[in-house]
């Protein structure tokens, strides 16, 4: 019963489970596909149960694999997070950092300020998977989600990186074609692009207008002929003329700047997108994550020419 698990077998598993099949799973590990899997059958001889189901093509967590695969995650954090905690990390940040974000903004921003942190700290290393969805805020999968809002949920610490405006915006042909909206109520002759993602309310803009007790937040319900769950192809298709959108500064600014973008009711507010970092309360300690975490504020906060 003392060889069911061995500790070196907790990476092991972990790493094959992220790689997705066994041969992705022996290039990474610098072995053959047939060590994988016979290192991978010694573990489920000693556990006495079947860990992953495999076929040609690809590979499946038995509902034992995800509970030792659940398992292993916590004790490889705990055991980096006891080393960080001892001292043996502080100077230098150091072991796997595992971070989602959003696919356009993970693309054009997150990417590139993870190659800027590992250039500073080669000794991290980053697995960052993009998605239209955040996953969800228990989940232990992730490190580190990027995301827009903060999250009401108060058992993840959730620490805002950077000021992030929903803007109205449209091409000048669009404005040439159909005239400007001078109202939120407006709106509802316009054709609006729709964007679908996460959990928000789809199809409902709201706005607010005016000051002290004149100040007032109006629902819109929107319409149009065009709908995305991607982001970029919304930008695009606003600067094609297509239609009026709303969508965060840091994806449109540029557009803003050279004028192939124009502001639609600039005297309404939207509801904000701020853009925080959120993680688990018992990952806070934890120096390379708290590391990242520093790095990416400042560097966004550069870009967009906030100061901290």
């Amino acid at each position: 019963m003392r060889d069911t698990v061995q500790p070196a077998d907790l990476s092991f598993f972990s790493m094959l489970s992220a790689s997705g099949s066994l041969s992705a799973a022996a290039r990474e590990l610098g072995l053959t596909a047939a060590a994988v899997s016979k290192r991978l059958t010694q573990m489920e001889s000693r556990a006495g149960v079947a860990l992953i189901n495999r076929t040609t093509r690809r590979m499946m967590l038995t509902p034992e694999g995800e509970l030792y695969l659940e398992h292993a995650r916590r004790i490889l954090d705990e055991i980096d997070e006891l080393a960080e905690l001892l001292g043996s990390a502080k100077k230098s940040p150091k072991g796997l950092l595992r971070v989602n974000a959003t696919l356009g903004f993970g693309r054009s921003h997150v990417a590139p300020a993870i190659s800027r942190f590992v250039a500073k700290y080669p000794q991290v290393s980053v697995q960052l998977q993009l998605s239209v969805k955040p996953p969800p805020l228990t989940d232990d999968t992730f490190d580190v989600c990027i995301r827009f809002g903060e999250p009401p949920d108060t058992r993840v610490v959730a620490r805002r990186l950077a000021a992030n405006r929903r803007l109205l915006c449209a091409a000048p042909s669009y404005i040439q074609a159909r005239g400007i909206p001078l109202t939120a109520h407006d709106l509802t002759r316009h054709n609006c692009i729709g964007i679908r993602q996460g959990d928000e309310a789809y199809g409902v803009w709201r706005l607010t207008s005016g000051r002290g007790a004149s100040r007032k937040t109006e629902a819109v319900r929107i319409n149009g002929t065009l709908t995305t769950n991607d982001g970029e192809i919304a930008v695009k298709w606003a600067l094609e003329g297509h239609g009026i959108l709303m969508r965060a500064e840091w994806d449109i600014k540029q557009y803003l700047a050279d004028g192939s973008l124009v502001r639609v009711l600039p005297d309404h507010e939207t509801p904000n997108a701020d853009i925080f970092a959120v993680y688990s309360q018992r990952h806070q300690m934890s120096n390379r994550i708290r590391a990242f975490v520093d790095f990416i504020a400042l560097d966004l906060q550069s870009e967009a020419g906030e100061h901290p």
